[in-house]
């Protein structure tokens, strides 16, 4: 054996790769996304694909778009969950977000219902509505059920998932119908191609092989490329002289575990050079050029974004390390010079969870909030800028009332408040009254600053 081509899972990566580097094996990964995967931690170890630092990079450019400032991020509790994660909160701290709360899924338990129930209960009862699920794809199918159940697939929520939910609709698609009536609204990121002719080609290849069957993912396309990429490698090694030969690894002899035949495993001693041969390659694969960078990370890391919506999906829009957000593929901005200014970041029209195309505010005061009570002069004069109901209490009409409105509906977090009123009916209140009864601290209203006067005063 000269070259290992997986696995697929990150938490199996770590192992073999311990393995891989002992015994001086390339293990090339086309999935394995784990952001602590590196040169030094691994020596052997190479991806085809995208790390999540830039995955969590570009759903931290996302909330930062739409102007979120606090995160709630739901995850499989493993080495790929909690890494993807703490990415995840470096990026947004970069852009003066936060993750508010991390809800944790046992890898063991994650496809109990019960389970996800009490995880998603806690965060229903969070202030935020602004969650990203970063999950394997069978656990998240089951969360979007259970938050379907609990209501937290409506009007104010936000979810935005890694690359696990494009895999789903990419193998599967269609999906049936009561699976995608469970994720309306949600946005995902999927690992971006660029549309070339080589690639549809390719596709069309693989539906008649398959019949339409069985869909093609963005990671088939990479385990596509990672075969080639050791081919050229190996051709160029054996051009070189390179010879395949193997030596005895005393640290492995001296274990003499009859059971697992240890003694059989060898090191390739053309290793380091077959290695070097892999990092130096660059050529037009099926997922883009495929060429490494010095820290052995591919160039031009990008993503599309996508919208669960109907029966489908839309992409409204795509990121890149080159550019941010945009609605042009990555690879025609590649032609022109970088462009970060975040005047310049741009997505199409998403529908969000509830079929609105109205940003949700991303945030609530929790269940155990209070209401604002805000101070209405019952009034007996102009009457067209605040009047009370006839037999309410408390709602009033006016235009004070709608000044008052539209100034909190353009917050950027929702403000539960209360109407009460003051003064008799009979004649128009005082103001000075009502503010010494708050900065005295005898009115239940809630208390202002020092200049309640003037905000009394501006909106009634």
């Amino acid at each position: 054996m000269v070259a290992v081509i997986g696995p697929q899972s990150s938490v199996v990566a770590h192992m073999v790769s311990k393995v891989a580097s002992e015994l001086k094996i390339p293990l090339v990964s086309f999935s394995a996304t784990d952001i602590f995967f590196t040169p030094w931690g691994s020596p052997f170890f190479v991806r085809t694909t995208n790390s999540d630092l830039y995955q969590m990079t570009a759903i931290a450019e996302i909330v930062d778009y739409f102007g979120w400032k606090e995160v709630t991020a739901v995850f499989i509790d493993d080495d790929y969950g909690r890494n993807g994660i703490v990415a995840l909160d470096d990026a947004l701290i970069e852009r003066r977000s936060k993750l508010s709360y991390k809800a944790a899924i046992s890898p063991l338990l994650g496809l109990n219902r019960s389970e996800i129930m009490d995880v998603l209960i806690n965060v229903a009862m969070l202030e935020s509505r602004m969650i990203v699920l970063h999950v394997t794809p069978d656990i998240g199918r089951l969360v979007f059920s259970v938050a379907n159940y609990l209501g937290m697939m409506g009007n104010g929520y936000v979810w935005i998932c890694t690359d696990w939910l494009s895999l789903i609709v990419d193998s599967h698609s269609p999906l049936p119908s009561h699976v995608m009536d469970e994720m309306q609204g949600v946005l995902a990121l999927r690992q971006h191609t660029p549309d070339t002719n080589a690639k549809r080609a390719f596709v069309s290849r693989w539906k008649n092989i398959t019949g339409g069957s069985l869909g093609l993912n963005a990671y088939g396309l990479y385990a596509y490329d990672t075969v080639w990429l050791i081919a050229q490698a190996l051709d160029a090694f054996l051009s070189q002289g390179g010879n395949i030969s193997f030596s005895t690894d005393s640290k492995v002899l001296s274990l003499k575990d009859s059971n697992l035949h240890l003694e059989a495993m060898r090191i390739f001693d053309g290793g380091q050079a077959l290695l070097n041969n892999i990092l130096q390659r660059s050529f037009m694969g099926l997922t883009g050029l495929l060429k490494f960078d010095s820290s052995r990370s591919r160039v031009h890391p990008a993503y599309d974004i996508i919208n669960m919506v109907g029966n489908g999906y839309l992409e409204v829009g795509y990121w890149s390390n080159y550019s941010g957000l945009s609605i042009k593929p990555p690879e025609i901005l590649y032609n022109g010079p970088r462009n970060r200014s975040s005047a310049d970041q741009q997505l199409r029209t998403i529908y969000w969870p509830g079929g609105t195309t109205v940003k949700p505010r991303g945030w609530v005061f929790p269940n155990s909030g209070k209401q604002l009570q805000i101070g209405v002069p019952i009034r007996v004069s102009f009457q067209d800028f605040v009047s009370r109901e006839s037999g309410s209490n408390d709602t009033f009409n006016g235009f004070s009332i709608d000044v008052f409105q539209a100034a909190v509906n353009l917050l950027p977090y929702p403000v539960p408040y209360q109407f009460v009123g003051f003064g008799d009916g009979t004649k128009n209140p005082n103001y000075t009254d009502l503010v010494n009864m708050i900065t005295a601290g005898v009115s239940t209203l809630s208390p202002f600053s020092a200049n309640s006067k003037f905000v009394y005063k501006f909106l009634f």
